[in-house]
């Protein structure tokens, strides 16, 4: 039996239902394995007193401490973060808060190795309690991880996490590269893809469910928090030149307001729709009602949005951004291009000129999916127990 405790800060929960779900959905796939067993530590950051009342963190004061989440066992500890300080002293706080926690699950839960899903703070404390509790360390970078955190204030702890830990993962040969280039062991690094549910995320009738949306248009979705790095404003912009389509956004984040307002101001109040957040589970329609999925990023690992679309038959209008090539490999499944509008809205109008049937464009999702994600995590951290336990028997 293995046992494996799986740390992310990145994890959803009844306040934050789309946060790192798919953090969650690998989580779950890995759990269902035979002859493994899991329990997950989701700590949640917050501000110091009264701080902590504010209305944004005022949701996860009903979050339990301890629950059962779509048949994980999962605990939710409290951690503190001190604004202002660029996230130093975040991993400090996180071992304080943890270790009293593993302390007690352990007596319960012998787990044999720490999976860190998330780069920073998670990684670096995984490092320090794994040397804790004498098992191995697995770091999987995912994107903003590795391209914020391991820069600045927290660069250090990053940089040493890397080199400390047993076993890293990267969700790109991209974001393998972005690590290598931060100093860590280019052979210490596994790339391990995310997955898709293709049962969920599959091609539908098109025109019926842009019906469902009030959509008679060509439609063009976008998909992903509402932030500088995912490039709304661009996609937005780009429709000035698409005078036939419409745009739906969705997301929820603290451009919400600057969005709207460039919608307003371009005139486009009548074609573009900011949705606010979708629950994951309405996403498959959503894509597969859009001719296109267009997103801007400045950044990414590999989005998990690329991967569900393709899923649905919809192509997709990306940047060279994280393992963009490692998705849209043939012009059948869409375009990687510069980011601007009307590099954007070129591509989208070619697409929509003369869209690749759904089926071509499916088929390069399929090999992105959730049991083969789960086997590979499951080898990944079965060999890092192997090697430690190979290491003990010779000391």
């Amino acid at each position: 039996m293995l046992r494996v405790l799986t740390l992310s800060t990145l994890f959803p929960d009844a306040s934050r239902p789309n946060f790192g779900v798919f953090v969650e959905r690998q989580t779950r796939a890995l759990a269902s394995r035979p002859g493994l067993e899991v329990r997950v530590v989701a700590p949640i950051g917050l501000p110091p007193g009264l701080l902590s009342r504010a209305p944004h963190y005022q949701s996860f004061a009903e979050v339990p401490a301890h629950e059962t989440w779509h048949g994980l066992d999962v605990r939710r500890p409290r951690f503190t973060t001190i604004p202002g300080t660029g996230g130093r002293f975040h991993v400090p706080a996180l071992v304080r808060a943890l270790s009293p926690v593993l302390d007690r699950l352990r007596g319960e839960f012998a787990f044999d190795v720490i999976d860190a899903e998330f780069f920073f703070p998670d990684g670096p404390a995984a490092a320090a309690l794994g040397a804790r509790y004498g098992v191995p360390v697995s770091i999987k970078a995912r994107g903003a991880d590795i391209h914020h955190w391991g820069h600045g204030a927290t660069a250090a702890q990053v940089r040493r996490a890397g080199r400390t830990a047993d076993g890293l993962l990267a969700v790109s040969a991209a974001m393998k590269t972005d690590m290598v280039a931060l100093g860590m062991a280019a052979q210490n690094i596994r790339i391990h893809h995310t997955g898709v549910d293709l049962d969920r995320f599959r091609p539908c009738d098109r025109e019926a469910a842009k019906a469902q949306l009030n959509v008679a248009a060509p439609l063009i979705v976008s998909l992903g928090a509402l932030i500088p790095r995912k490039g709304h404003d661009v996609v937005i912009d780009a429709m000035a030149a698409l005078p036939q389509a419409t745009l739906l956004i969705a997301g929820e984040g603290p451009d919400h307001a600057a969005l709207q307002a460039r919608i307003a101001a371009a005139g486009l109040g009548d074609r573009v729709r900011l949705l606010g957040a979708v629950a994951h589970d309405d996403l498959p329609a959503l894509l597969a009602a859009a001719d296109v999925m267009a997103l801007a990023s400045s950044s990414e690992g590999l989005a998990n949005a690329w991967v569900e679309a393709l899923a649905c038959g919809t192509p997709v209008v990306i940047t060279d951004a994280g393992g963009a090539h490692e998705v849209v490999a043939a012009a059948s499944t869409g375009r990687i291009v510069p980011r601007s509008a009307d590099a954007f809205a070129a591509a989208i109008g070619a697409l929509l000129a003369d869209p690749p049937a759904a089926d071509m464009v499916r088929a390069a999702a399929r090999r992105f999916t959730w049991p083969a994600n789960a086997a590979a995590l499951e080898e990944h951290l079965a060999g890092l127990v192997e090697h430690a336990s190979h290491l003990r028997r010779r000391a």
